[in-house]
């Protein structure tokens, strides 16, 4: 696909990319196939060298890529079938959460995710991923729904954080947080859940219990975002690459910090650059997860789960 927004560190790859571009153009006229060869062998070093070597903040970057795949866009190149489902019978839908039964390698889940908009209307229509209380509720509805019919859940995390604003405080924020933790830790199914772009806060943890956590290879899961943890320690934004760097916030953290289970791989240059092989990469790893965790008694499962989140955050020295 063409990429419209580069990054300042992907502008190397993009140059050469767009002179191999021309060459191909002027390869009717001339026969210049080896120089093309020759210049994608560059390229291919080049991007391997800088994603191998990127910083925190980078890997920050990357996650908020505008044209990286979302939750509606995952949802229907990963499965068949979705029946998108609205409403928290409470108060209201909140478009930042979408959720439903499909069809993945043939056979019923329910997934519930995380959606951003593209431009501004989708934004202010999807509150840049931010949800409400009534969003967290939905989530909890849908995987009730789940739980009634003994079908998995899979849920994909990607969201700056839960919104702050007033109204949201008003209609117990925090309480639907909470009760998604709550009810998530004993819903009798097995739950995988997926990092797909940023994990910020009580925001993503509020759909982020599960047997298997994964995490595509270039997101990042934090308490805080850099650019909050720099204002709080250091009054200013002008630090967020420290904060980043100190926030051990990248997937070869959280897997060395035993957060995570699994790092799902993305296409060489970012899912960006691939929706369909980021999708594919995505799926095989969900159905291998699903299948293990399926096998696994339901009491047991029960108990591994509390387990595995009772033991984050202690350590030896």
């Amino acid at each position: 696909m063409a990429i419209q927004n580069y990054l300042e560190f992907e502008k190397p790859v993009i140059e050469l990319e767009q002179k191999i571009t021309e060459m191909r153009k002027m390869s009717d006229q001339f026969d210049i196939s080896n120089e093309i060869n020759k210049l994608e062998n560059k390229v291919n070093d080049l991007r391997k060298n800088i994603f191998e070597n990127l910083t925190p903040w980078q890997i920050v970057q990357l996650a908020r890529h505008p044209e990286r795949p979302f939750s509606l866009d995952y949802i229907y190149l990963m499965t068949e079938d979705f029946i998108e489902l609205h409403g928290d019978r409470y108060y209201g839908d909140d478009s930042a959460i979408v959720g439903g039964f499909a069809k993945l390698d043939g056979k019923t889940v329910m997934i519930i995710g995380q959606q951003k908009g593209r431009d501004t209307k989708s934004n202010l229509y999807r509150n840049f991923g931010m949800p409400n209380p009534e969003g967290y509720r939905k989530a909890l509805r849908l995987m009730k729904l789940a739980e009634k019919f003994d079908k998995p859940v899979i849920t994909l995390i990607d969201t700056p954080g839960a919104f702050p604003g007033i109204e949201a405080e008003e209609r117990g924020q925090a309480e639907a947080i909470a009760r998604n933790l709550f009810e998530m830790s004993k819903l009798n199914v097995p739950i995988v859940v997926a990092i797909i772009g940023e994990g910020a806060s009580g925001g993503a943890l509020g759909i982020g219990v599960g047997d298997k956590i994964l995490m595509l290879k270039y997101c990042w899961y934090s308490v805080i975002s850099p650019e909050s943890c720099s204002s709080i320690l250091w009054r200013s934004w002008d630090f967020k690459e420290q904060a980043a760097d100190a926030l051990k916030l990248t997937s070869k953290d959280m897997l060395n910090l035993k957060i995570i289970d699994r790092i799902v791989d993305e296409p060489s240059g970012g899912a960006h650059r691939d929706h369909n092989t980021a999708a594919e990469l995505l799926k095989n790893a969900l159905i291998e997860e699903i299948a293990a965790v399926s096998k696994i008694r339901k009491d047991k499962l029960l108990d591994n789960r509390i387990k595995k989140f009772g033991e984050m955050g202690f350590w030896k020295d």
